[in-house]
């Protein structure tokens, strides 16, 4: 894995949207009193590979797909300030580029939130 982030050109709002929600749901959500926070990425070939991992109390894996889903959470609702939309609006704005977005976490073990971003398609990426 490189510590380098790959250069993209892309529309603002957009990769702001993505890293804005992966980072605040990493932080909203950390149970730990030192809490770790990863942000990387790497050439994947024909697309980008980004990653926001965290040490948080992770998603069970019934749930990974769960919420992506508009309006879903994971956090009690009277624990927890969420709307539930913005991995939803995330999810939209990465395959509306022609990539894709999935979770990898246990319970107790952190998260570990992956995207791709295709080089050829929607966003206009380029490298380092």
């Amino acid at each position: 894995m490189s510590r380098d982030l790959p250069v993209i050109r892309a529309d603002r709002t957009h990769i702001e949207q993505i890293f804005q929600n992966l980072l605040s749901n990493a932080v909203k959500f950390m149970d730990k009193e030192e809490g770790r926070i990863e942000v990387g990425g790497m050439d994947a070939g024909d697309c980008w590979r980004f990653w926001v991992a965290d040490n948080g109390p992770g998603i069970s894996p019934g749930s990974h797909e769960k919420i992506f889903r508009i309006f879903q959470t994971m956090a009690p609702a009277d624990s927890q300030e969420s709307t539930g939309i913005g991995l939803t609006i995330v999810k939209k704005i990465v395959e509306a580029a022609g990539g894709s977005i999935w979770v990898e976490s246990e319970e107790g073990k952190g998260s570990t939130f992956f995207f791709t971003l295709a080089k050829d398609d929607g966003l206009v990426i380029t490298e380092n």
